[in-house]
């Protein structure tokens, strides 16, 4: 019986190796960040329901609407980062100014906020900023690459 199934060899003899090679790289490389999209993404989940859980909607109906809509514009971010990260990770320092937004913006649109409703919006915030500035770090990282 006649042996017919194919010789596996070495790829690296195949004349468009060092193509293959270069677009997985292409590929690849811009998933550093991969692990930071799903926090991103909860992160917006729980910004735009935080009023609710931090039952404040009475008393703060401004910072109620103002919490939504970021949590919305951060969830979309980080939608982006995961579909187009390539595209997207140069967004990361608006992530970082929504981060800073949200620890400010109790004074800025809230009257009088009391201490749960400041320490959510810090909490918020800060996560934005830190998770904004590791995609930003990365992304920079990634674009002075060869």
């Amino acid at each position: 019986m006649a042996n017919v199934s194919p010789a596996r060899g070495d790829i690296t003899s195949h004349p468009d190796a060092s193509e293959m090679r270069d677009r997985y790289a292409r590929v690849l490389g811009g998933r550093d960040v991969a692990l930071v999209d799903g926090p991103v993404f909860l992160l917006g989940l729980y910004c735009a329901a935080s009023p609710w859980i931090v039952h404040y909607t009475t008393s703060q109906p401004p910072l109620v609407t103002h919490n939504l809509i970021m949590g919305i514009a951060i969830g979309l971010l980080a939608l982006g980062f995961t579909r187009a990260p390539e595209r997207m990770y140069g967004l990361s320092w608006a992530m970082c100014a929504l981060g800073v937004w949200m620890i400010i913006s109790p004074w800025v649109v809230g009257d009088s906020p009391d201490a749960g409703v400041v320490w959510n919006n810090i909490i918020i915030g800060a996560l934005a900023l830190i998770l904004g500035l590791a995609c930003a770090g990365t992304a920079a990282k990634a674009s002075t690459r060869p």
